[in-house]
């Protein structure tokens, strides 16, 4: 573990952990909780991950929240956990409760039209094998292709859609291993001010994350709780901690424990 915001003690996070009730643990999926897959479909947890979810999940003071960028139909598959936890999907767009009630947010129909447009050029291209729809968000994946490959496709989908996010006002960004647009509105940091103002009084939270696209969170969360990076090589973050998997990751999951 390596403290990257001088003003952020560790250890007295840890103290505060085990006095405060109630308590939030928001983790990403991808990258953080499951090593990265070519087959998205196969990424499952780290081991030991599951089991130490379902004992923080048969806690009744922690909160536990999976905030991904994936189709929420798509990771619930993954989870393979005692009981459904709460889950914001597609960064934010969608929302399932612990209840199993679910909401997805408003769209701009401009900027659905253009998702259907960049849909329909993937496919004529021949990569619709690579590309990932979902609620307010287009991904193209290129995880697995060679480096020679990688560049070739960039090159060739960027620009395209470049030109259609400044026409129908969507945003495009890069993620680890691809290219995504996604309508604008709602980002993980969303789902954080969300989930931390519905805490009520003092709280202890954290979120976990990988990925650019988990830097709006560790935005939102900086300050009110602990921006966790997780992955492997370091790389420039607005979190306060970086973790290696999956051995840091176990053991900051075992703080969450009632019985550490």
């Amino acid at each position: 573990m390596k403290v990257l915001n001088p003003d952020v003690d560790p250890d007295l996070f840890y103290r505060k952990l085990q006095a405060s009730s109630p308590k939030a643990l928001l983790l990403d999926y991808d990258g953080t909780l499951a090593p990265f897959q070519i087959e998205p479909a196969k990424a499952f947890p780290y081991p030991g991950v599951t089991e130490k979810l379902n004992g923080i999940l048969r806690s009744a003071d922690t909160r536990l929240v999976i905030v991904t960028g994936r189709w929420i139909k798509d990771l619930l598959p993954l989870l393979r956990l005692e009981r459904q936890p709460e889950v914001w999907g597609s960064h934010g767009l969608e929302r399932l409760k612990e209840d199993g009630s679910y909401e997805v947010a408003a769209m701009d129909e401009q900027a659905l039209s253009g998702l259907v447009a960049a849909d329909e050029w993937i496919t004529s291209m021949g990569l619709a094998e690579k590309s990932e729809a979902k609620p307010g968000c287009l991904a193209l994946h290129w995880r697995g292709l060679a480096e020679e490959r990688v560049r070739a496709v960039r090159d060739q989908v960027e620009p395209r859609w470049s030109s259609l996010a400044d026409r129908h006002g969507l945003d495009l960004r890069e993620f680890d291993g691809g290219l995504e647009l996604r309508a604008p509105g709602r980002n993980k940091g969303d789902a954080v001010q969300t989930i931390l103002a519905e805490m009520n009084g003092e709280y202890a939270a954290a979120y976990l994350g990988d990925d650019l696209t988990d830097e709006d969170a560790f935005r939102a969360i900086r300050g009110r709780g602990l921006g966790v990076l997780v992955r492997e090589e370091f790389r420039a973050t607005a979190a306060d901690l970086w973790l290696q998997p999956p051995g840091e990751l176990l053991a900051f999951l075992s703080r969450w424990l009632p019985e550490t």
